[in-house]
């Protein structure tokens, strides 16, 4: 069994040069980013009882960014400090994400490989699940493979679109097809799962929620900020009991 949907990889491997142009079609994504890196430093710095005035706070933890892209995010947590492992099932975005980290001195294990494949052979302190679920096949095997390879009272960050009316008019209709922000076919709706249908698989995979928030992006000032609406864009983080 796998969790690669070959028309997704094919997809984003088309325009995986693309990753680290700041105007291409990863636009919304550097957009993304800074607040996505700002949460996940400061739940880390918090669950893990870290120094929140050190320079790189995120020293002492083994990071496993899966469905990495080009990097986007593995970079930042590298620069924080953390010993950072990135996999993605597109040998190409692996390619794109190697390249770029060599020209920053940036020392991150790239591997070209999905959770599933048995290829990882340690556990992790935190886990960053961004913006990949709505794109894997087998939802139940993708957050197994990725839950056994987590240490115990580690944590996991899912990043996803609620599957909601509003969610379909804003981050397709609108992204994809109005404002032009996502090439058409990034996402697919059916695809995309409700906050309290990722918590009920976690559960069973014995993780506990540590929080639910939501990401409200306001379209004159460009800029995204943390909330409480789950509406559209939200994250889930949760520790493995």
């Amino acid at each position: 069994m796998t969790t690669v949907n070959k028309e997704e990889i094919q997809k984003f491997s088309k325009i995986a040069d693309e990753w680290w142009d700041t105007n291409g079609k990863f636009k919304p994504l550097h957009i993304f980013n800074p607040i996505r890196i700002k949460y996940i430093k400061d739940k880390c710095i918090s669950h893990f009882k870290l120094k929140e005035d050190h320079i790189k706070p995120l020293t002492s933890l083994e990071f496993l960014d899966i469905g990495c892209g080009g990097g986007l995010i593995s970079e930042p947590m590298c620069r924080l400090g953390a010993n950072v492992t990135g996999i993605d099932a597109s040998n190409k975005n692996i390619n794109v994400a190697n390249l770029h980290a060599k020209k920053n001195n940036l020392k991150i294990n790239y591997i070209n490989t999905s959770p599933e494949k048995n290829v990882i052979n340690k556990k992790f302190d935190v886990i960053l699940n961004l913006e990949i679920i709505e794109h894997v096949d087998n939802v139940d095997l993708f957050l197994e493979s990725s839950s056994k390879l987590l240490k115990a009272k580690g944590i996991i960050f899912i990043a996803t679109i609620n599957r909601t009316f509003e969610s379909y008019i804003k981050a397709i209709v609108g992204a994809e097809y109005i404002l032009r922000w996502l090439p058409i076919g990034t996402h697919e709706w059916d695809k995309f799962l409700k906050p309290n249908e990722i918590n009920k698989k976690l559960e069973k995979l014995n993780f506990k929620n540590i929080e639910t928030d939501g990401f409200s992006f306001n379209l004159f000032s460009q800029n995204w900020k943390k909330s409480k609406d789950c509406s559209v864009n939200y994250i889930i983080v949760a520790e493995k009991i």
